[in-house]
């Protein structure tokens, strides 16, 4: 269930899971944060445990540097030296790239206008919860689900499609990119969903997370 502070408010000192892997988000992504517009920053996370290929992390870097978009992109230290040397440049602006940050802290900030994710439930009900549209990539178990429901029956999000190799290409990324943050499904359909979850999930928090598992067994 997601802390209290960042939904209804009601459970004083509620703020965290009570342990994390991850410290407080730092200073530098918060004060990078504030520069940017409501709604204007990608921010791509896959958690603690998923590594992606070399060619996953370069097809990645890619579209984001092509999209022009602002992006917060939590990388772990070990794969830092994967990324191609434009994306490092990119950073100097539009880019920001950490090795850690406080997920649910970022989440609820007023930047981010999309989570690319790879559909673990904790980040799912967190996005769901906090009402940020999805692209849904997910690598393993039951994140396949998930991601179903992300782009199919919930629809706050969209799943790129996988080429013949299982890579999501940069150019099938880029057009996912551009549907939440910009694109007529964005507009009309994605963030609508998206802020009627936040709405339930704020009223509702100690049930929420009860009524999508519960509507999840329906399909």
């Amino acid at each position: 269930m997601v802390p209290s502070s960042y939904l209804d408010g009601r459970i004083e000192g509620d703020k965290g899971y009570g342990a994390s892997l991850w410290k407080q988000l730092s200073e530098e992504c918060l004060k990078w944060l504030k520069t940017k517009p409501s709604k204007s920053v990608l921010y791509i996370s896959f958690g603690n445990m998923v590594s992606l290929t070399p060619q996953h992390m370069e097809e990645m870097a890619y579209a984001l540097i092509n999209s022009n978009m602002n992006f917060l992109w939590v990388v772990r230290k070990p794969k830092n030296a994967k990324l191609p040397e434009k994306i490092i440049e990119s950073t100097n602006e539009k880019g920001l790239i950490v090795s850690w940050c406080n997920q649910l802290e970022t989440l609820a900030n007023q930047a981010i206008g999309c989570f690319v994710t790879h559909c673990r439930w904790n980040s799912t009900l967190e996005g769901l919860s906090l009402g940020v549209p999805m692209v849904a990539m997910p690598q393993w178990s039951d994140q396949m689900t998930d991601a179903k429901f992300i782009d199919e029956n919930w629809e706050i999000g969209v799943r790129p499609k996988l080429d013949k190799f299982g890579i999501v290409r940069r150019e099938e990324l880029l057009f996912c990119l551009e549907e939440v943050m910009g694109g007529e499904r964005s507009l009309l359909l994605i963030w609508e969903t998206a802020d009627q979850h936040a709405s339930f999930a704020t009223t509702f928090n100690g049930i929420y997370e009860s009524k999508l598992i519960a509507t999840s067994y329906k399909y």
